[in-house]
C-alpha cells in the first residue's frame, strides 16, 4: 500500500523521472515467507547474467509492516549490518532518523539481520535500509511510553493470523512511516553523489544513545518480514 502510493505520487509529480535523476525501480517479491525466494532469485539472476546491473544498484530500501496496531517507529540499524555494507547502510539509517527528528517523532532501531528481502542484497554487498512498525515481538514499557499502545503485548497480535486484515492497520503508524519513506526517497533522488556520500568512511552515524525517551533501550527483536521493497540505481530507465 505504501509503496504503491509513493509510486503513484512520484509518477504524478515527475511523469517520467528526468534522466538527470537516478533510476528508481519498485519491486514486489514473491515467496518471502518461504525463504526470501523472490529476492534471492532476483539477486542471483543479476549476479549470474548481469553483474554490471547488480553493481549499478546504489541501495535497497525495505518497508516492513508499516501499520502494526501496537506499533513502534522502527529504523533499521545499519551499523549492525555486515562489514561490507555497514557504513553505507548506517548512512541510509541516518536519513530516516533525520526525517523523524525534523518532524518531532520518536524512533527506535530495528534489527538489521537479513530476515527480510533486503537480505540477499546486503549479502551481495549492496547497502540497504528501511522502516518497520513491529511484528510478533513484544512491546516494552519504554516503547509504550514513547509510542503509546500496550506493553507486554505483541506489536501485531494478528501477525500471520486470520485476523490480519485491512482493519488491523494503525493509521497513525502508517501515516508517519509512509511519509518518512516518501520524504527520504525523494531526498535520495535529489542527492548528488549519493553512492559516494553513503560510503564516506569519515561519516558519523546515529547510535543507540541517540534514541530519545525517559530511558535508553536496546535494539528490539522479533520484527517481521515484508513484501514491499524498492531499488534505487544509478543508471537505466526508470521503472515504476
Amino acid at each position: 500500500m505504501t509503496i504503491m502510493e509513493i509510486a503513484i505520487q512520484i509518477s504524478k509529480k515527475y511523469g517520467k523521472i528526468p534522466s538527470s535523476l537516478p533510476a528508481l525501480r519498485f519491486c514486489f517479491w514473491g515467496g518471502e515467507e518461504e525463504g526470501l525466494l523472490g529476492s534471492e532469485h532476483y539477486v542471483k539472476d543479476l549476479t549470474d547474467n548481469n553483474p554490471a546491473g547488480l553493481q549499478a544498484i546504489v541501495l535497497n530500501l525495505n518497508f516492513d509492516m508499516l501499520a502494526s496496531p501496537n506499533f513502534v517507529r522502527g529504523v533499521y540499524n545499519g551499523l549492525s549490518g555486515p562489514d561490507a555494507v555497514k557504513n553505507a547502510s548506517a548512512g541510509i539509517s541516518d536519513m530516516f532518523i533525520d526525517h523523524f527528528k525534523t518532524v518531532g517523532k520518536p524512533w527506535v532501531f530495528s534489527d538489521f539481520n537479513g530476515r527480510s528481502d533486503y537480505g540477499p542484497f546486503i549479502e551481495a554487498g549492496i547497502p540497504a535500509g528501511g522502516l518497520d512498525s513491529g511484528a510478533e515481538g513484544i512491546k516494552t514499557d519504554i516503547e509504550r511510553h514513547m509510542f503509546g499502545g500496550m506493553s507486554k503485548t505483541a506489536y501485531d497480535p494478528c501477525y500471520h493470523q486470520a485476523c490480519d486484515t485491512i482493519d488491523n492497520c494503525n493509521h497513525e503508524a502508517l501515516d508517519s512511516l509512509a511519509k518518512g519513506a516518501a520524504s527520504v526517497l525523494e531526498s535520495m533522488l535529489h542527492t548528488v553523489g549519493l553512492r559516494e556520500k553513503l560510503h564516506d568512511a569519515s561519516a558519523k552515524h546515529y547510535t543507540e544513545t541517540d534514541i530519545k525517551g525517559d530511558e535508553r533501550r536496546g535494539t528490539p527483536t522479533g520484527r517481521g518480514p515484508s513484501h514491499q521493497h524498492n531499488r534505487l540505481s544509478e543508471s537505466g530507465a526508470p521503472s515504476i
